[in-house]
């Protein structure tokens, strides 16, 4: 897990897709605008502290009634007008630490934004990988089956020259020819299946559909040694781990703000500032105002608002907490899947390659005994076919291994460093 995809992977145009997959991919773009968001919050967080500041020119117009209590004592309605610029300041003391608990939960929101883009990353950089030896592994079997085609196009012509000097029958004709066209639809197929993968290769990159370079499954080569340590170690570095215990941390802080509304708070405001009826006086000495004023508000009747929050914050962090035990358990699970399946194709290898040779001999020794009429042309095709999916099954094997291989150092947390 704590190696860099570059060093992990040896293919050179692979690392090249894998640095364009991430500058491109619009998972990854998306999830960075996410971490802006949440740096937002955070520098929001911060400020809390400070008191909340206000400045404002004003002009207030009014026109008192005559049997109102502002103008019972004026003997004809008059129109008054005021000029001000006043400011306002709002601070609310710390006491039982909302402010802070809001600060650490948007800590957690943008540290939980950081680790949802490395799981991003570290799933894109598996996909493109996963996807790019699929692409090998299907370029292997095209070529084997075109291979094939030729050699079966060879045993046609083959076994009509048998049937024109009596050898075989027209069965054995029909089932070469048939065993001809299988091959001719396993390419077609084929090829669709690397049309489609080719596009979908080119999404992960953030691109526009295009053929894709690519060297051989030959040429694939792992030379990190893959050793599975202690589950803490293989756990530490899963960004959707570290994401589900900060989500858990948010709604823990969360919590703690919901209850320290049940308490009261100590709040001061103060407005001062410039006022005058006439705008030249506004800026003399006599227009000048302030007002100080503290106050303790014990909260009592809201309508069960406060409870209700505190009660859903607390739902909430269950569901965290409930989610970050999951969220380990199901790390722990691809870790060891991973872990076994790479395990057995390695070993699954082996015996494909020794079931192709076995299969092989059959052929040579099939055609051997048609020779002096000790087999049938039958025999040979059926040991004809056997190699052929033997060798597909190889390369899948194959696949498989570097597949697996990409998921478990995705399952331990790789490909984000």
């Amino acid at each position: 897990a704590d190696i860099s995809w570059k060093q992990l992977f040896t293919d050179k145009q692979l690392n090249k897709y894998i640095e364009r997959g991430l500058e491109n991919n619009l998972d990854i773009r998306i999830a960075l605008r996410n971490i802006d968001a949440a740096a937002a919050y955070v520098k929001q967080g911060r400020a809390a502290y400070f008191p909340s500041v206000n400045l404002g020119p004003g002009y207030t117009f009014s026109s008192p009634s005559l049997n109102s209590i502002n103008g019972k004592n004026l003997s004809e309605r008059s129109n008054l007008g005021q000029f001000d610029i006043t400011a306002g300041l709002s601070w609310e003391a710390d006491i039982w630490g909302k402010i802070r608990s809001n600060e650490r939960a948007a800590n957690a929101t943008y540290l939980q934004s950081i680790a949802a883009h490395q799981a991003v990353k570290s799933t894109l950089v598996a996909a493109i990988a996963t996807t790019y030896y699929q692409l090998l592994a299907l370029d292997r079997q095209k070529k084997v089956t075109e291979e094939t085609i030729q050699n079966r196009e060879q045993s046609v012509e083959t076994i009509n020259a048998l049937k024109a000097s009596g050898n075989v029958t027209e069965v054995a004709v029909k089932q070469t020819e048939a065993q001809l066209l299988n091959a001719r639809g396993v390419i077609i197929d084929i090829n669709n299946s690397i049309k489609l993968l080719e596009n979908s290769f080119c999404i992960l990159l953030g691109e526009d559909p295009h053929p894709v370079d690519r060297s051989n499954l030959e040429d694939q080569h792992i030379d990190t040694p893959l050793a599975a340590g202690v589950p803490a170690e293989l756990l530490a570095n899963r960004p959707d781990v570290m994401s589900a215990e900060y989500s858990l941390i948010n709604a823990f802080e969360l919590t703690n703000v919901a209850r320290s509304n049940f308490y009261p708070s100590l709040r001061i405001t103060a407005s001062g500032g410039l006022q005058s009826i006439d705008l030249d006086k506004l800026f003399s000495v006599g227009s000048l105002f302030g007002t100080l004023a503290g106050s303790l508000t014990q909260p009592i009747f809201n309508a069960r608002q406060i409870r209700t929050q505190y009660e859903v914050s607390k739902a909430r962090q269950e569901q965290a907490l409930i989610s970050y035990r999951q969220s380990v358990l199901n790390a722990g699970r691809e870790v060891s899947d991973a872990l076994y399946t790479f395990q057995t194709a390695d070993d699954k290898i082996k015996v494909k390659q020794q079931e192709y040779e076995a299969y092989v001999q059959a052929i040579n020794y099939s055609e051997e005994l048609l020779n002096y009429g000790l087999a049938t042309y039958l025999e040979v095709l059926t040991a004809r076919e056997n190699m052929f999916n033997a060798q597909l099954s190889i390369i899948n094997t194959e696949f498989g291994r570097l597949s697996a291989m990409v998921e478990l150092y995705r399952a331990v947390g790789g490909g984000w460093r």
